[in-house]
């Protein structure tokens, strides 16, 4: 598989449509995977997909967006993101480990790093 469409993949986990929509993060989430929060927070699989079902109003924008690929089927992604929330705008240092040795892309791993504000 091609990690070409790993930017496109992490995008749609910021956009409501897809992170509440639990058949696509069953699909998307590996059965192994794990989350180290921006604000210290461990999630797993199960954590996350019993998230509640009601988007919220968010806006991200992912800059900086970088696929190392790391073996024919795993990839690093890492990318800057800016979350607007209503109540203000937080910026991260992100990186996430996809796997496609079952054939579609995975996400197993991420994490979120507070950062300063890139202009």
């Amino acid at each position: 598989m091609t990690p070409a469409s790993l930017p496109t993949l992490e995008n749609a986990l910021w956009q409501a449509a897809t992170t509440y929509d639990r058949a696509t993060m069953e699909r998307t989430f590996a059965p192994d995977f794990i989350e180290f929060g921006r604000n210290g927070t461990f999630y797993t699989r199960e954590v996350m997909l019993a998230a509640p079902n009601a988007a919220q109003d968010v806006r991200a924008v992912l800059h900086d967006i970088v696929v190392r690929p790391l073996s024919d089927t795993i990839a690093l992604v890492t990318y800057v993101s800016e979350v607007r929330y209503p109540s203000g705008t937080e910026w991260s240092n992100r990186s996430s480990i996809w796997d496609a040795s079952n054939g579609d892309w995975q996400v197993r791993f991420h994490q979120g790093t507070p950062c300063e504000a890139r202009t």
